[in-house]
């Protein structure tokens, strides 16, 4: 039993009544795309008569126009329903986590309720693509998994407290490895704990399409006029940041913005992309999918960490055995800025110091 939770806008009337905006932020994107409002209705499966009075309605609820006609240009979105539609994608992406997370304690309890077999692989690992296509794989085999996100820290601290199987952590390549490597240490025993890899990935600045502000290092985000936003505290990437702005001897205080917290690659991508900030950090594929130019600061390597006594367990082997199948590997090349040539491969933690 699988379950999805999504966010869900309500625009709540003067009379107390509440409208779901779901699927005219649907229209508008297909408007978006398709230049036609006739052409985004049959994508839906809704008359054109139904999509033009959904529109209207929406038009009087708002007290002004969400499309346009442009000669030459076809139908396209006005100010306001661009910012809708960039919002929702704020929403989700700053959401998704979460809601994941829910949805996974969701189907436990679920599980127990019914009687059924209620052993599952447990996951307590930082958000990201290559997590999230390790699930899709798991998932398509049948194995059910108990998924928490949360910070690199508090994952490899849930290992060492024995509340999950598998910790997802990430670790920069070069200089810093070391420096980024002893906070993990504090909860990971080199006699007790194995790693297994699962991608390399690129990490760098976020910048708008054009990059018309020439944002091309970390020493331009201390400029005036560029809005930063970033990660949480504790998250593995805002704690990168902090070692190269160290190294380069760039102050925190001097970045408008630093103090912003934001739980995923894809919401800090949507701020930049929507306009809500100039340049984030964080991994290629984000940067991609919501089209922005991309500027490559550092590689790393993205790990669950594991008992060594549990790696014979049959969920967890075959865990590994599927990181390790050329369709997963495939999968991870895929994603825009990571590498699957050694997923699966088991890693002895002397890494750290490498």
């Amino acid at each position: 039993m699988k379950i999805e939770i999504r966010p869900e806008w309500l625009l709540k009337q003067a009379n107390g009544l509440a409208v779901s905006l779901p699927l005219l932020l649907r229209l508008l994107t297909a408007i978006r795309d398709l230049g036609s409002i006739n052409q985004a209705a049959a994508r839906l499966g809704l008359s054109y008569r139904h999509a033009w009075g959904l529109l209207k309605e929406f038009d009087k609820q708002f007290g002004a126009a969400l499309v346009q006609k442009v000669r030459g240009r076809g139908t396209q979105l006005s100010p306001l329903a661009e910012k809708l539609i960039w919002a929702d994608k704020r929403i989700e992406a700053r959401l998704s986590p979460f809601l994941e997370s829910l949805a996974s304690e969701l189907e436990r309890e679920l599980a127990v309720l019914l009687s059924r077999d209620i052993s599952a692989l447990r996951i307590t690992a930082t958000h990201g693509f290559a997590v999230d296509a390790l699930m899709k794989q798991l998932g398509a085999n049948d194995i059910s998994v108990d998924l928490q996100y949360r910070n690199s820290t508090e994952a490899v601290a849930a290992l060492a407290r024995g509340e999950c199987d598998m910790a997802g952590f990430h670790l920069p390549e070069g200089e810093f490895r070391q420096a980024a490597a002893a906070q993990y240490l504090k909860w990971l025993n080199p006699k007790r704990h194995t790693l297994i890899h699962l991608a390399f990935r690129r990490q760098g600045l976020f910048v708008a399409k054009g990059n018309a502000k020439s944002i091309l290092s970390l020493a331009d985000l201390t400029r005036e006029g560029v809005r930063f936003v970033n990660r949480q505290n504790g998250s593995g990437t805002r704690m990168l940041l902090e070692l190269f702005l160290q190294a380069q001897g760039i102050r925190t205080s001097d970045i408008n913005g630093y103090e912003s917290a934001e739980f995923t690659h894809a919401a800090v991508a949507a701020y930049v992309a929507s306009g809500m900030a100039d340049a984030a950090f964080g991994v290629e594929t984000a940067a991609r999918r919501f089209d922005l130019d991309f500027i490559p600061v550092a590689r790393e390597q993205y790990f669950f960490a594991v008992d060594s006594a549990h790696l014979n367990d049959s969920a967890l082997a075959l865990a590994v055995t599927l990181m390790r199948s050329d369709e997963f590997r495939k999968s991870i090349d895929a994603l825009a800025g990571y590498d699957g040539t050694r997923s699966g491969a088991l890693v002895d933690m002397a890494v750290f110091g490498n």
